[in-house]
């Protein structure tokens, strides 16, 4: 067991003013471990240096958007971006080099490469599509090999870093601060309350999310509960979306637009049904465990990920993936059942504890432990020493 502050050095692949579970999951994790005493710095790719307001964040450098696992992934890779990480590592000190997403080409790749010592890599993806990635570079595999000790944040995640990579990881899943969370939220309707408020958000024009299948089942869900509204949270343009709609049904959704942490927290607690009708390219769900922790019933696609999420403790419900007329007689018969909505609220908020960071970020630091074990500082090896390490 630690009894010391660490010196933690960690690494975001992907852009950080972007909004992305991955992001979301490494500050969270940094501020509870800097709460605990421990000193943190985070690397990351950022778009606009004005919007850095920690000053645990360092810039390495301006993203470029690449096509990735049905999105698009904003990744810095490059000489440039390899200089400012090894300079960020040799002035670290860090015991610990935790990178996320090695697996891919970006700066948590290249910290993997530049770097001896302990070091834990975080795998979130799990699809097939990480295959074609990972045949473009013969570096990724010795790289993966060179990390002390490796987490999956799902068994999905798991199971695409053994098929890719042959190599193993503890499963820890990703975190978040349930004291945040509450089932009393303020959001109110535009002109009037609706007897039912269901919500989604997301990246709502990104079609793996899945608004347009929940779009497709509205008019069967309003035609049987008309006094329903859908209020669809995160970036993208809501005009193409409602130029597509009947009028009668487009009156009924409420578009807010981004959301910072506070509004998310009123928003999930003020919902009667969060959907979550994601297509596919998951490997976890984090909001569906935020919904838990509001107290908010969640109904989500089928895909693997979310049924591994909700099946623990009955917290949710699944329909048939990109099936709207299954999504509709769902949110019908969940809406009609007042007492099976208190069910899945109740365990829910039972279920969403094994989520806080309390408990992750304590398995996370045992992983930490064990990476380090027989291991000195963190230092920066020379790139011919580190591959002949890793291979």
């Amino acid at each position: 067991m630690i009894h010391r502050p660490l010196r933690i050095g960690m690494v975001s692949p992907y852009g950080w003013d972007v909004p992305g579970g991955v992001q979301t999951h490494i500050r969270e994790l940094a501020e509870h471990f800097i709460q605990l005493g421990h000193y943190v710095s985070v690397i990351s790719p950022v778009t606009d240096e004005d919007l850095i307001t920690d000053s645990w964040l360092v810039n390495a450098g301006r993203p470029i958007p690449i096509p990735f696992n049905g999105s698009v992934a904003r990744v810095l890779f490059g000489p440039i971006a390899a200089s400012r990480v090894r300079q960020w590592i040799a002035q670290g000190d860090f015991d610990v080099l935790h990178m996320h997403e090695p697996g891919i080409p970006s700066i948590s790749l290249l910290a993997c490469w530049a770097a001896e010592g302990a070091m834990v890599g975080t795998f979130h993806a799990s699809t097939p599509k990480m295959r074609a990635i990972a045949s473009a570079s013969q570096l990724i595999e010795p790289m993966i090999e060179k990390l002390s000790a490796r987490i999956a944040v799902s068994e999905m995640a798991q199971a695409t870093l053994n098929n890719l990579y042959g190599t193993e990881a503890v499963v820890i899943p990703n975190g978040i601060d349930c004291s945040r969370f509450s089932p009393t939220g303020s959001i109110q309707a535009q002109e009037e309350v609706a007897a039912f408020r269901i919500g989604f958000l997301g990246r709502f024009e990104e079609p793996r999310k899945g608004l347009p299948i929940l779009l497709e089942a509205l008019p069967k869900i309003l035609k049987a509960i008309p006094a329903l509204e859908l209020v669809v949270a995160g970036p993208g343009d809501p005009g193409k979306i409602l130029a597509k709609l009947d009028p009668q049904v487009g009156k009924h959704i409420r578009f807010i637009g981004r959301l910072s942490e506070i509004e998310k927290v009123e928003f999930l607690s003020s919902l009667d049904l969060y959907i979550a009708p994601n297509t596919g390219g998951e490997s976890f769900g984090i909001i569906l465990a935020e919904a838990m922790a509001s107290g908010t019933p969640v109904l989500a696609s089928d895909i693997q990920a979310f049924v591994d999420l909700l099946k623990i403790g009955d917290s949710g419900v699944n329909f048939i993936s990109e099936d709207p007329n299954d999504l509709a007689k769902k949110v019908i018969e969940l809406l009609r059942n007042s007492a099976r909505l208190q069910e899945l609220s109740e365990n829910g908020l039972v279920s969403a504890i094994r989520f806080d960071w309390g408990s992750v970020a304590t398995q996370i630091m045992s992983v930490y432990e064990v990476a380090m074990t027989g291991q000195g500082k963190v230092a920066v090896g020379s790139e011919n020493a580190s591959y002949k390490k890793g291979r």
